[in-house]
């Protein structure tokens, strides 16, 4: 089979303490999972169904262990946000999933951060807009390596922490989910067939905040241990 030009490469993350890779097939992002983060964003944190938002797979900004990622500050925004995550990594594909079932289609588990262009957000929602724009531009999604469940078991709970330049940002458990990742990969199991390779970005803490060039950003989860990013 012949091109008009080359296809893309794969994206793909590492597993950690393995040679292998997980392909990314689709990145999708729940919004407001956390109380405290709903309310802060001016939301009511009732449990109301999650909704959710995509990234393309090569949004991903691989961050290796022991390294330091570097994010590129974003064109035509002014107000970037870093918004510190629980990734679960789908290995099993199915749709309309029964909750109690969810977790065995859950390969794994990374740290990441669903960077925001915060303005073009606000902007779009004053609109009515998609966020297209405001979270899958290049570069929004770092990520560390993929933890297997076999090696780390199933998070449902443990701190998750965000610092920039050592002073903490975000804090919280993972316990405190609104949607637990079993029912958040249900419930969006509804809307779409899941696949081996999709991320779910399982929402964000309160305390979210804008990020300059040159600030270090320091992130993790417990049982993933933690990655850095720096704004370049």
């Amino acid at each position: 089979m012949s091109y008009v030009f080359a296809p893309a490469p794969v994206v793909a993350v590492p597993i950690a303490g393995s040679s292998e890779q997980f392909a990314v097939r689709r990145i999708y992002c729940v919004g407001r999972n956390y109380e405290a983060h709903a309310r802060e964003m001016g939301h009511d944190p009732d449990r109301e169904p999650p909704f959710f938002f995509s990234k393309p797979a090569d949004a991903v900004l691989y961050v290796a262990p022991g390294a330091t990622g570097e994010f590129p500050y974003p064109q035509q925004s002014k107000s970037v946000h870093y918004e510190m995550e629980l990734v679960a990594a789908i290995g099993k594909a199915g749709k309309d999933i029964p909750a109690e079932r969810a977790l065995e289609h859950v390969y794994g588990y990374a740290l990441g951060i669903d960077m925001t262009r915060r303005d073009l957000q606000a902007e779009a929602k004053k609109l009515g807009r998609p966020w297209d724009t405001a979270k899958g531009f290049d570069h929004s999604a770092p990520l560390g390596p993929i933890h297997p469940v076999s090696k780390v078991g199933h998070i449902d709970h443990g701190a998750i922490w965000l610092t920039v330049n050592g002073e903490e940002k975000q804090r919280s458990d993972v316990s405190q989910l609104i949607w637990s990742t079993a029912e958040t990969v249900a419930y969006l199991s509804t809307l779409f067939e899941l696949k081996p390779g999709d991320l779910v970005f399982t929402g964000t803490p309160e305390g979210v905040g804008a990020v300059v060039k040159g600030d270090l950003m320091k992130g993790g989860v417990d049982a993933l241990g933690d990655f850095s990013v720096r704004v370049v």
